[in-house]
């Protein structure tokens, strides 16, 4: 990606929501921005709940020409008819993923700050890695993906790369050079007008 391109938003939901409330806010924003991705990141294991998330999520963003992945359940990706996969284990289940979904579903995976697992999740054949936090917070070790790594990883490998976790838009706009997509998830939610919060974000790209 050259240096004057804009990154694309990847929209992460919210780890727990009232489905419709969400379904409704999630439009809304979608009809006022262009977005590349959703992310369907619940905390709960509950396979009913992923489910029903995962179908009136899908509407949403399918009817929008928005492609959506679930977070690590491959088996959810492939029944439920989503378009792949986030992985959150660096690159340890690329591979297994890959045959599971096949060669034309996305798999993209968390690797952290470490730019050797990126590496590897690449030659793995992920479709994207994504680093992070890039922001501080009080969860974690403190390990920030800094801004040189993407800068590295812009000039060096193909394969795009997503940063995420606490931005803000000062963030976003130290790394929109950077980057090929920009992770937004709770900055936006937790506020009253989520699409009027990422107009803000989408600003400060340049």
């Amino acid at each position: 990606m050259s240096g004057s391109d804009k990154p694309q938003i990847y929209l992460l939901t919210p780890p727990g929501f009232d489905l419709p409330t969400f379904r409704d806010q999630l439009a809304a924003v979608l009809d006022a921005h262009e977005v590349a991705c959703l992310r369907l990141s619940m905390a709960t294991r509950d396979e009913i709940r992923l489910s029903r998330a995962a179908d009136a999520l899908r509407e949403a963003t399918h009817a929008r020409d928005v492609a959506i992945v679930i977070e690590s359940h491959l088996a959810l990706a492939r029944d439920l008819g989503l378009d792949g996969v986030h992985l959150v284990d660096g690159a340890r289940s690329v591979r297994k993923a890959r045959g599971a979904l096949g060669k034309d579903a996305i798999v993209g995976t968390y690797c952290h700050a470490s730019r050797h697992d990126g590496m590897i999740a690449a030659e793995a054949g992920a479709n994207y890695v994504a680093f992070g936090p890039v922001g501080r917070s009080a969860l974690g070790d403190g390990t920030l993906a800094e801004r040189d790594l993407f800068t590295w990883w812009s000039e060096m490998i193909e394969l795009p790369v997503v940063a995420e976790g606490n931005l803000d838009t000062s963030l976003a706009a130290n790394l929109a050079p950077v980057t090929d997509f920009i992770a937004i998830g709770e900055e936006i939610w937790r506020q009253d007008d989520p699409a009027k919060a990422l107009a803000g974000i989408v600003r400060a790209f340049g």
